[in-house]
């Protein structure tokens, strides 16, 4: 018999006694309806978050690790916070700091054209004068490995594959400069990472393989010789249209030569913080429910989807219960992290900070997909299938968190599944700590993501209200219910 075949038993015992326990006791619904009323209400009939949102975006704009923004935006969250009459405190976090600076990519063969570029975040640069080199095609890994490295030496490869799911195709934007590097390539052009544009690159994270790394372009010397030797080569994104475009002229059997000019640079780490602000609890104040987003963005647009509307719907969420008088419990903690771009430096040294007194987290939620039309949350408690104990905390957790999404079923958001996690909530998890993650349809989210157009006139002020609602209603009940939500 197959292993999941034999848990199927398990797995319904476990849901059968969740469901057991819940009908001896009024349910989260029940007790909870007139404080999520309160809650629902407020959130609705205010303007505050687009008002805060705007702030952010228009006032401050992106906000890269290592920027000056990015610190701007620091001290007006905390300054925010401080005003809602939460305990602020800032944890300094050391940040890396790249360096777009002047880039431009064109095609000269088979004629003169102009591309639609972002280099990727973390590249290095271009000699001074640029990489002119013929372009090599490919769509897949193993179209890659297929070729012989004298078709790839000297030239820049460029990546054509169409959008499946971010967590495939991201893999091209992340790992495709080095493979190509151990190849012999000199440069690397991308297809953004998403479904549609027009015209609207995609930036991001690349890794360079750290066994193939020599050295970084900060250590001075001679730039190209060093970049070669460590099989470091310079990336970019291209469009959509530019990348099918240059594929079809290889198609039909056109030379196509590109030239690429980027001044990328990084440089030595630089002190930023995480922003934490807290509303103490009444009766377990050391007992912890965690939400919030990342408050760095990419160096273009402005991060209102990612995640500016996640910090927003944090900081909006405990303002509104502490503006209601409502006490809960637990403590209500605020954690707009630094460095989820490019570093994951902010969600890593929160998760240090704590030791032991992690386990006194009863759940952290992180909202980071974006403010599009609200559907619910994802619940997960990380456990092995063929442990007893770790999958009933599991199903425990997810039995109690549909009891509250049905207290959202009029904001749309009452949508309840087993994929909870994110990126900055990722290292608590791992110790152990129930993770929520806010979920949108996500209809249009890859649209914009990374892009210049990641603006605020994409968001949508009465969607923004809903999510504050949901997401209040969820950190409240979560924080004074009396049971942890994981309990059995």
């Amino acid at each position: 018999m197959h292993a999941c075949a034999r848990l199927l038993p398990v797995a319904c015992v476990l849901l059968t006694t969740a469901t057991a326990r819940a009908s001896e006791h009024p349910s989260l619904a029940e007790t909870y309806r007139d404080q999520a009323s309160q809650i629902v209400g407020a959130a609705l009939t205010s303007d505050h978050a687009y008002s805060r949102l705007s702030e952010l975006c228009d006032g401050i704009g992106h906000r890269l690790s290592g920027s000056k923004q990015l610190e701007l935006a620091v001290e007006w969250a905390a300054a925010s916070m401080r005003a809602d009459g939460l305990d602020v405190r800032l944890q300094p976090v050391r940040v890396p700091h790249w360096v777009r600076g002047r880039e431009s990519a064109e095609m000269v063969e088979p004629r003169l054209m102009p591309l639609s570029m972002l280099g990727l975040g973390g590249s290095v640069g271009t000699p001074k004068r640029g990489i002119t080199a013929p372009v090599v095609a490919v769509s897949s890994w193993d179209m890659l490995d297929s070729l012989p490295d004298s078709a790839l030496r000297g030239k820049i490869v460029l990546y054509d594959v169409p959008f499946t799911t971010y967590g495939e195709t991201v893999k091209f934007r992340g790992n495709g400069a080095s493979r190509a590097a151990t190849r012999g390539a000199v440069a690397v052009l991308v297809r953004s990472v998403g479904p549609t544009s027009l015209r609207t690159p995609h930036t991001g994270s690349l890794r360079y393989e750290e066994d193939k790394v020599a050295g970084d372009n900060a250590a001075g010397g001679n730039l190209a010789a060093d970049n070669v030797a460590a099989n470091r080569i310079p990336a970019a994104a291209v469009t959509i249209e530019d990348a099918t475009m240059l594929h079809r002229l290889l198609d039909q059997g056109h030379t196509v030569r590109v030239r690429l000019q980027m001044e990328a640079k990084k440089h030595p780490d630089v002190l930023s913080h995480n922003v934490i602000g807290e509303l103490r609890g009444r009766e377990r104040p050391e007992e912890v429910v965690l939400l919030g987003g990342h408050l760095d963005s990419w160096d273009v647009g402005q991060g209102a989807h990612d995640d500016g509307g996640g910090c927003i719907l944090a900081m909006e969420a405990v303002r509104i219960i502490h503006q209601l008088g409502l006490r809960p419990r637990r403590t209500l903690r605020v954690v707009l992290w630094t460095n989820e771009e490019n570093g994951l430096r902010g969600a890593n040294a929160y998760r240090d900070s704590l030791g032991s007194a992690v386990r006194n987290h009863v759940a952290a939620i992180e909202a980071d997909m974006g403010v599009e039309r609200l559907a619910g949350f994802g619940v997960r408690v990380e456990h092995d299938t063929s442990d007893v104990a770790s999958r009933e905390r599991h199903v425990n957790a997810v039995a109690r968190a549909r009891e509250i999404g049905t207290l959202l079923a009029g904001l749309g958001g009452d949508r309840i599944t087993e994929d909870g996690g994110g990126a900055d909530i990722g290292p608590l998890m791992k110790l152990g700590v129930p993770g929520l993650a806010h979920r949108t349809i996500g209809e249009r989210y890859f649209e914009w993501h990374h892009t210049p157009a990641d603006m605020l006139d994409k968001v949508d002020a009465l969607e923004l209200r809903k999510h504050v609602a949901a997401m209040a209603v969820m950190a409240f009940v979560l924080a004074d219910m009396p049971a942890r939500l994981d309990d059995p």
